[in-house]
């Protein structure tokens, strides 16, 4: 029992600021912090914390940034074993300007990320076998989520895919996915429509269940989130908390689901434990600092009746 997260790692460069700055405005920020981050790192850390044995594979630059991935992932307890170093591009990096209201506005440079090949992937292809979860997002080259999603599908993995950035998939990489997790906008991406009510969410993903997706789990921001698969049609309500910094919730929500599946939970209860560890990690700076670990989560899930 393992997830394998096949996914990115980027710097996020964040300046904090009472608003973001309109076209070519200058604003004083409050204050300026570097955090490791990028969807497939933060994946990793919130399934590692959840207490998943966890193994990451993605492309890092020889350089501090990527020093400082390594350190990060020994210090978590997950082998670095295979994360390839390349000295042809930079550690990927993000611009955040984050508002003091607690949203965020990202502009994210691959860098290295892209310099994972298939050649990369198919000598993983041993530890696709041996994983029970295989997780992946769209900050690497598309062919690599296409090519992952096969491997998957060959193997009769449950393949978690978290679409963001937005792109449009073809229906063989669709039909391999177990669980499929859109925000409104990344749903709206793949169907090629725009969605702005609970019932196109709803047509949408099931349009997506017509594809071959097992759960399409759709999170909806401070509303939480929405699961649709060929049984039922579930709100989950998010916590009620004061959100700090909404960076990387999607990620400790993804993270932290592929974790509750491999413990061999069923996808709603498992989606009502990531949504208390969404909910404690917005209320921290920082992707990766912020994300709990499991003895908060089961303290809120135990007083919630939820295990």
């Amino acid at each position: 029992m393992s997830v394998l997260v096949v996914g990115s790692f980027v710097v996020d460069l964040v300046a904090l600021c009472d608003r973001a700055p309109e076209a070519g405005e200058t604003l004083t920020g409050k204050s300026f912090n570097i955090y490791l981050g990028g969807k497939g790192a933060n994946q990793a850390v919130a399934a590692k914390r959840m207490g998943a044995d966890v193994t990451m594979v993605g492309c890092v630059g020889c350089d501090i940034f990527g020093d400082d991935f390594v350190k990060t992932f020994v210090e978590e307890g997950m082998s670095t074993q295979y994360i390839v170093r390349t000295d042809k591009a930079r550690t990927g990096c993000s611009l955040v300007t984050l508002e003091t209201s607690g949203q965020n506005r990202i502009c994210m440079t691959p860098g290295a990320n892209l310099l994972y090949t298939i050649e990369d992937l198919e000598s993983i292809e041993p530890l696709i076998k041996q994983a029970e979860v295989v997780v992946t997002q769209c900050e690497m080259s598309p062919e690599i989520v296409d090519e992952l999603a096969k491997l998957c599908k060959k193997h009769s993995k449950k393949f978690v895919l978290n679409p963001a950035p937005a792109r449009t998939f073809c229906d063989e990489t669709l039909s391999a996915c177990y669980v499929i997790s859109p925000n409104e906008t990344e749903l709206g991406v793949i169907v090629g429509k725009q969605l702005i009510s609970d019932k196109e969410y709803i047509e949408a993903a099931r349009e997506l269940l017509s594809k071959g997706v097992q759960n399409v789990v759709v999170t909806l921001g401070s509303r939480g989130s929405l699961l649709v698969n060929n049984e039922q049609t579930t709100f989950v309500s998010a916590m009620k908390v004061k959100a700090v910094d909404t960076v990387g919730a999607g990620d400790s929500f993804t993270g932290s689901l592929a974790a509750f599946t491999d413990e061999g939970k069923d996808v709603l209860t498992s989606m009502r434990l990531s949504t208390i560890v969404g909910g404690l990690q917005v209320q921290k700076h920082g992707a990766i600092p912020s994300m709990p670990y499991r003895n908060e989560v089961d303290k809120i899930a135990i007083k919630n009746g939820l295990v």
